[in-house]
């Protein structure tokens, strides 16, 4: 059976969106960072498609360290003796199973790697710690796992919607390609590192993590703490009333509030 187009679009959420968060997860989480100090290994986490121009599709990570390499929607293949892991999914279908929680013999994937114990242990770790901040049904009690959890958000929702932009989604790049150069951006108050953007112009988008330095944006969806963005995020609040008690200001051009707000729920459904 062929792969759907709604499939695919998932698939790239996870691949170009959601996957990528782990090394700002693991550089934001101490226990997780000394996990990966001394490890120097390739990780991949790949789906098989025999429609893929590899035959796969897949985002694969170089770490050293502290360093973290991300090639989101690239394939890579193990070199010599190299410290290769890699998660393998039978399908697109089966992976995006398994990254909305759908978790059991029929979505697990092939594991390749497992004689690196110490580098596939710290990769699992990662991983379940990716899903446990972006699967969540209520907002973390800790103020630094809310902090990495409206941050996540934020990167992810600025990377979706320029990968679906790139794959042609009919709505989302209909509004690109009317679009002159505009700078799209969600900040928390008081909260410098919790920021992403999106620009796009003439059918192209970009997006960025952090503040954009170079322009005030055209629309800032700005929350005045990170309780009201994960209202916002999570699907908790109502963000007309969440508009009228303050706790979210719509800076700029606030009637593109709600085609943003639009965007970020079909973000939030693919990747749920």
């Amino acid at each position: 059976m062929a792969t759907t187009q709604e499939a695919l679009y998932t698939n790239k959420i996870f691949l170009c969106g959601a996957l990528p968060l782990l090394k700002t997860i693991v550089a934001d989480v101490p226990s997780l960072k000394s996990k990966f100090e001394n490890i120097h290994c390739v990780y991949q986490v790949s789906c098989l498609d025999p429609e893929a121009p590899e035959g796969k599709y897949a985002t694969h990570f170089v770490v050293n360290g502290d360093e973290w390499l991300v090639h989101a929607n690239k394939v890579a293949y193990q070199v010599n003796d190299q410290k290769f892991v890699e998660l393998q999914f039978k399908t697109v279908d089966t992976m995006n199973a398994f990254f909305k929680g759908k978790i059991g013999p029929a979505t697990l994937p092939k594991m390749i790697g497992l004689k690196n114990i110490k580098e596939f242990g710290a990769f699992m770790m990662a991983l379940l710690k990716m899903s446990s901040l972006l699967t969540a049904n209520k907002p973390p009690e800790k103020e630094e796992d809310k902090r990495l959890t409206v941050k996540c958000y934020f990167y992810l929702l600025s990377s979706g919607i320029s990968t679906l932009n790139k794959m042609g989604h009919e709505a989302i790049h209909d509004w690109t390609s009317k679009s002159p150069d505009r700078v799209y951006a969600w900040k928390v108050d008081g909260e410098d590192s919790v920021s992403a953007y999106i620009r796009i112009k003439a059918g192209k988008s970009k997006a960025g993590r952090g503040e954009y330095k170079r322009a005030l944006p055209f629309f800032t969806m700005r929350f005045n703490n990170l309780d009201s963005a994960l209202g916002i995020l999570m699907s908790i609040d109502d963000m007309i009333e969440s508009v009228q008690k303050g706790k979210l200001i719509m800076e700029g051009a606030p009637e593109f509030g709600a085609q943003i707000g639009g965007f970020m729920m079909e973000i939030g459904a693919m990747a749920k």
